[in-house]
């Protein structure tokens, strides 16, 4: 066998002992002479480097030997612990990113001035904000702040009382007005379940015959004291609403809401709505020799009384066709009852306290009157909105208020609207309207597709508004059922 100068040299020695050899061949001639012979540069520098780390690792003992017998510890350095971080109180919720633009219906010429405020009805949160929080003119949608001020003061089941009292004299009985207009001389009233007249004059009569046999009455004495009667229309009125069939004057003893024709909501009112009402009860009573006058009832036997619907059914009849005359007197009445006197001054006062005692913000609120017929009323229309919240949730009895709103496409005042391409709208939207010059408004609950209910109150301001303002507003809020809770105030 031919060996190679690759294998090492420790082969050889062991193969040698085996062998029991007396003495070490010499190298063959390709061992590692050949190859430092072949690469003595390589070679120098690795002895080199050998040598000097033999050097440095003498040095290094030699250095520990010459110091001290004793190896001290050297201590490590210490590190103060990291103050903690403060914590968040409470993880922010996470903002719903809304997408959904109603901007170019807001934007429609024939709004004019827009004033707008949109909220999630079941969260509060506002959606659609446009000068929401700037007292503006509410037109009729004011009949909401007097809806919620009548249900607070009086209360939702209260009725409203008409009385035919003892006279203090023989021949003498004193017809007493408690405030209600829906005392009604037929059946076919626009006040459906309204009292009737007849009824209080046959039981006034039953009784007072029984009380005075053989003493005809020769006199009806009108009792309109529940607050001044002189007090009966604000300035700010165009006197023409009387004629048009928007407004009686404001009296506590009328029938009919004091309309020419009973069964016509828009009929024509009159000058003298006590003498009508004294005139009705007379041909209901069969008097007709009998004198009136006017004065208070000074006894306290009641001879006959009939009673209105409750409060919560007559808010339903004002606001389904915004009626001017129910919302007049529901608010004087109020007054009255919270101790304000009954007057229309009182109402600037009474109004914005009622909206406190709700738990609203009422800065910048004026009222001037429950209907909304003066121009002088401003109401923010983020009032408005989050008046509908508790309306929603049927606070303080407010629900009676929801109830009795038209809706889109079907009933009151908004039966033949939410047409074309609102159409989608219909029934789905429950609301009050407005309309007085230079303001048309619409005020209610949107309930969308994706099941959010949105309160809501719109305000058409200025010069240009017209009668296609009303479709501009059924526009901007069919624009908002589309979009739900996905509103954006883009």
């Amino acid at each position: 066998m031919t060996d190679s100068h690759d294998q090492p040299t420790e082969v050889f020695s062991r193969r040698a002992a085996r062998e029991g050899a007396a003495k070490p061949k010499a190298a063959p001639a390709g061992g590692i002479r050949a190859v430092i012979a072949k690469h003595p540069t390589a070679w120098l520098f690795s002895a080199l480097g050998v040598v000097f780390l033999l050097l440095a690792t003498g040095s290094v003992f030699a250095g520990i030997a010459s110091g001290s017998g004793q190896v001290e510890a050297v201590p490590l350095p210490t590190e103060s612990a990291p103050p903690p971080r403060p914590q968040p109180s409470a993880v922010p919720a996470g903002t719903h990113l809304r997408t959904c633009s109603i901007a170019s219906a807001a934007a429609l010429p024939d709004l004019g001035t827009l004033a707008a405020s949109v909220v999630n009805a079941s969260t509060g949160e506002t959606l659609f904000d446009r000068a929401a929080t700037t007292p503006s003119t509410p037109a009729n949608v004011n009949q909401l702040l007097a809806a919620a001020n009548a249900i607070k003061i009086l209360g939702a089941g209260t009725q409203l009382s008409t009385r035919v009292i003892d006279g203090s004299s023989e021949g003498t009985i004193v017809l007493v007005g408690g405030g209600d207009p829906t005392l009604a001389t037929t059946s076919s009233s626009v006040y459906d379940g309204a009292p009737l007249i007849s009824d209080l004059a046959t039981s006034a009569m039953a009784a007072y015959t029984a009380k005075h046999p053989g003493k005809p009455v020769t006199n009806i004495v009108l009792d309109t004291s529940l607050w001044n009667a002189a007090d009966n229309w604000d300035e700010s009125w165009p006197s023409s609403e009387r004629a048009n069939g928007y407004m009686p004057y404001i009296v506590p003893l009328m029938v009919d809401g004091d309309r020419d024709d009973p069964s016509d909501p828009e009929s024509a009112r009159g000058e003298d709505p006590v003498s009508r009402a004294g005139q009705a009860f007379a041909a209901a009573a069969g008097l007709k020799n009998v004198t009136f006058s006017s004065g208070s009832a000074t006894s306290a036997t009641v001879l006959a009384e009939v009673k209105s619907q409750p409060i919560s059914t007559l808010v339903g009849q004002m606001l389904l066709n915004g009626d001017n005359a129910l919302a007049e007197m529901l608010t004087r009445v109020a007054s009255k009852t919270a101790g304000f006197g009954g007057s229309s001054a009182s109402i600037g006062q009474m109004i914005p306290l009622t909206m406190k005692d709700l738990g609203l913000d009422a800065t910048g609120l004026i009222s001037k009157d429950g209907s909304g017929e003066s121009p002088s009323n401003s109401v923010p229309p983020a009032l408005v909105s989050q008046l509908l919240v508790k309306v929603v949730a049927n606070s303080d009895g407010l629900g009676a208020i929801y109830a009795g709103m038209a809706v889109a496409g079907q009933s009151g005042n908004l039966y033949d609207r939410f047409t074309g391409n609102n159409a989608v709208a219909a029934g789905k939207v429950a609301g009050v309207t407005g309309w007085i010059t230079n303001a048309r408004s619409l005020a209610g609950v949107i309930n969308a597709p994706d099941g959010t209910q949105l309160a809501f109150a719109f305000y058409g301001l200025g010069d240009a508004i017209s009668t296609d303002t009303k479709e501009a507003l059924d526009t901007l809020a069919t624009a908002a059922y589309t979009c739900g809770n996905n509103l954006s105030n883009n």
